[in-house]
Parts: structure tokens; sequence; C-alpha cells
């Protein structure tokens, strides 16, 4: 049996792991990015590692040219009043990316989605 291709380091499971828990009452927008590593093809945190907490943060921190995951909670309230902050996973890719980089990022996107149990 053929072993798999990306792998998620276990820093990278806390790190999700904590994420999911911790945004889940959050009352701004938060988001942490993933990159994957071209050495050992391991998905891991961009360096440096920050929590984002505003778009415009988030987005002067994406690079010009290559894919990332996000994966991203933020806070609504929906009509009756109820507050709800969803979370979900957004990948990344300029339109600048080089073909072999859109390809190792598009074979990782449902393992991403997976492991950072986002639904939609």
């Amino acid at each position: 049996m053929a072993s798999p291709l990306y792998t998620f380091p276990q820093p990278t499971i806390k790190s999700m792991r904590d994420f999911r828990f911790g945004s889940a009452r959050a009352k701004t927008l938060q988001a942490k990015i993933y990159e994957i590593s071209k050495t050992d093809m391991s998905i891991q945190e961009q360096q440096p590692v920050e929590l984002y907490t505003s778009l415009a943060d988030l987005s002067d921190a994406l690079p010009g040219n290559t894919p990332r995951f996000i994966v991203l909670s933020y806070p609504l309230i929906t009509r009756d009043g109820r507050q709800k902050t969803p979370y979900v996973l957004i990948y990344y890719l300029p339109v600048t990316a080089t073909q072999q980089a859109k390809m190792l990022y598009a074979g990782a996107v449902e393992i991403v989605r997976a492991q950072a149990d986002v639904n939609k």
C-alpha cells in the first residue's frame, strides 16, 4: 500500500483543532493560513504563525504567486437574532501561481478540508 502524499504534523493537527474550538464563540473574524512544505509535503501554518482578525491583514499576509489554505471563522447574526460563527475553508489560488503549485494544492484540498473538519 502506498503512503499518503501529504502529511499533517502533530502541531498542525493541534493548531487546527484549537482554532476550530477556540473560534466558535469569537466576536470578531479570525483566520489562519496554512501552506504545503515543499521539502516534506507536510501541511503546516504559514510562517510567521499569526491569528488574523481583519480581512485587510489577511490579504496583506497572502503571497502574490503561491496558493494557500485559509481556515476562517466569522460571527454573524441570523434573521431570528441568534449568533452563529461559520467555520470555512478558503482555497486561495492566485492567477500568477505556477502550474506545479496549482496541482500540488489542488490535490490537497479535500484532505485539508477533512482534517480541518470543515463541512462546507
